[in-house]
Formats: C-alpha cells, structure tokens, sequence
C-alpha cells in the first residue's frame, strides 16, 4: 500500500474510473493519502462523482510516471470521521479554500480491497494487494 501512495503521491494527477448507470466516467483527481492505515481520496459531496462511487463503490485509478503506469482497482467507503477530514486537508492546504471539516460537503473515501498492477513496456507487470 505504501509503494501505491508513494506512486500516486508523485505523479500529482491519476484518473479516478467511475460508473453511471452502464456509461464509465473518467476524471482527474489529485487527492491520496494514508490515514489509519487505509488509503483514502477526498472529493466534495456535492459533485457527480461523490453520488456515483455511493451509488456503485467500484472504483479504478490510473497514473502514469517515467515509463510505468499503475492501474487500481478497488472497493471504496466512505469515512465520515472528522479526523479523515483534516489528516486530507493538512496535505492538501490547497483545498481549504474550498473545503473545511465537517462542512457538510468534505467527503473521504477509504480504497478497500485493492489490487494494484505496475506495468511498463520494458518489465513484466507486477501485482500488489491492500
């Protein structure tokens, strides 16, 4: 799980996979952290992607970086905890302009069950499981 933030942490931007009805939706996102133990994205409760991983928690992730891409997959839940909130913004500090604890539309999710692939075109892709 380490060495998945790690990768994410330094590209910056992955893109976050979702479903709506049968139709996917890609977008960037720029949020990870580690926080008890689990890694957890942040978005707003008010958007679209907040109503769709509620609505199925299946999620993918993917980034790339110096010749190898990572792909997740994962299950994500919701972690309504205040201290998820703010370990996320003071990582972020960026975003408080726009976010705050317990604000009613910070919102944190825990991937769970994950299975992430490091592949490149020059090694054999390699597997790991949180």
């Amino acid at each position: 799980m380490e060495e998945v933030y790690q990768f994410l942490k330094a590209c910056g931007t992955y893109y976050l996979a979702t479903v709506e009805g049968d139709q996917p939706r890609v977008r960037p996102f720029g949020t990870i952290d580690l926080f008890d133990g689990r890694l957890t994205i942040q978005t707003g409760a008010s958007k679209d992607v907040s109503r769709q991983m509620l609505k199925n928690p299946r999620v993918e992730l993917c980034a790339f970086q110096k010749g190898t891409w990572l792909r997740v997959a994962a299950t994500v839940v919701e972690d309504p905890r205040l201290e998820a909130q703010e370990h996320m913004l003071q990582a972020y500090p960026g975003l408080r302009n726009r976010y705050q604890p317990g604000d009613g539309n910070t919102q944190i999710f825990a991937l769970e069950h994950g299975t992430a692939t490091f592949s490149s075109f020059t090694e054999e892709p390699r597997t790991v499981t949180f």
